[in-house]
């Protein structure tokens, strides 16, 4: 049986808002439909600047673990910001064989969601070494939340709705969380994964990763490789874009295994809905695929905003964290 083909699709035109936005629209509904996932290219994301991040990140990595721990996760109270080392993040219940740092969106003290005390909201924690990586981690999440709008308003359009659909009810304001991974070498076993079997709870994942491997997909009951491409970037679609179209763009499962002998480097990136938000259904007829979900769990049947949903789910990926600040 021939091996499917995950989609790469030229989105220049949704960047720069050329006339054939609607055939990249097309390529997209068929990748949502099909995959969940696709490759773009043409995305307008400056190679040199993806080129010194990764530089960066690897001098981070590079150095002693009390070093790093200078910026632990517990240090950043309910912004849910910092580095945690390899294990100490899980997936169904088994600690990931990475480690890594959390970012998100910029925001001082005097934010009122940050007065507020509203979990994920707040300052980011920067290591003092490289000193470089403020402003780069800073300038790429900018880069990436353009990037995340253009490719909202094609999808938009794959759907047969107003280019501002997702701009006008979910992402006027997105959720943004960046994570830099590092999956170090590991002996290769059948249940020992950098991260294991999820999908992501967004909307949609935008994820570079460097030229070792690893990343999987699965369609079906079959896993296939999603290899790196230069000068590229994979995304995939989260739970509540899922919910949305009632099951017809997937969330797919995917999962990771550094196949090397040296460490892997990734940046995932999350463009999801305003904290805020009470994500409803476009369509009306919805297909439960919670049967056929690695968590068995059914992403239509949850009320409440995205905030409630990210944060039952985030609590279970870092128990001992929920339990000091939520």
């Amino acid at each position: 049986m021939p091996v499917p083909m995950i989609p790469i699709i030229d989105v220049g035109p949704l960047v720069h808002g050329a006339e054939d936005r609607a055939r990249v629209a097309l390529d997209l509904g068929r990748a949502c439909r099909e995959y969940g996932f696709f490759y773009v290219v043409g995305h307008g994301v400056d190679d040199a600047l993806v080129k010194h991040l990764e530089q960066a990140s690897r001098e981070f990595f590079d150095q002693p673990l009390p070093t790093k721990l200078d910026i632990a996760m517990s240090r950043g109270g309910k912004a849910w910001r910092g580095y945690f080392p390899v294990g100490g993040e899980l997936t169904s219940g088994k600690p990931d064989q990475k480690e890594g740092i959390y970012f998100g969106t910029e925001q001082s003290g005097d934010h009122p969601r940050v007065r507020a005390g509203t979990p994920l909201h707040g300052p980011n924690l920067f290591p003092a070494h490289p000193p470089e990586l403020r402003t780069l981690v800073l300038t790429y999440m900018d880069a990436l939340t353009r990037l995340g709008h253009a490719l909202m308003a094609g999808l938009s359009l794959s759907l047969g709705l107003e280019e501002s659909y997702f701009a006008s009810r979910y992402t006027a304001n997105p959720l943004i969380l960046f994570r830099i991974f590092n999956y170090p070498p590991t002996q290769v076993a059948d249940d020992l994964y950098g991260v294991g079997e999820h999908t992501d709870y967004g909307l949609l994942t935008i994820l570079k990763q460097d030229m070792s491997g690893g990343l999987e997909i699965k369609m079906g009951s079959r896993w296939i490789d999603a290899p790196p491409i230069e000068q590229s970037f994979v995304c995939n679609l989260g739970d509540m874009l899922d919910r949305m179209t009632g099951g017809r763009y997937l969330s797919t499962p995917h999962r990771v295994r550094n196949p090397t002998q040296h460490d892997r480097i990734s940046f995932a990136f999350f463009f999801d809905p305003d904290f805020e938000a009470v994500v409803e259904p476009i369509v009306g007829v919805v297909h439960d695929n919670k049967a056929e979900r690695w968590d068995h769990a059914s992403v239509h049947e949850f009320e409440g905003t995205y905030g409630d949903y990210l944060l039952g789910k985030v609590s279970k990926v870092f128990p001992q964290l929920r339990r000091e600040v939520l």
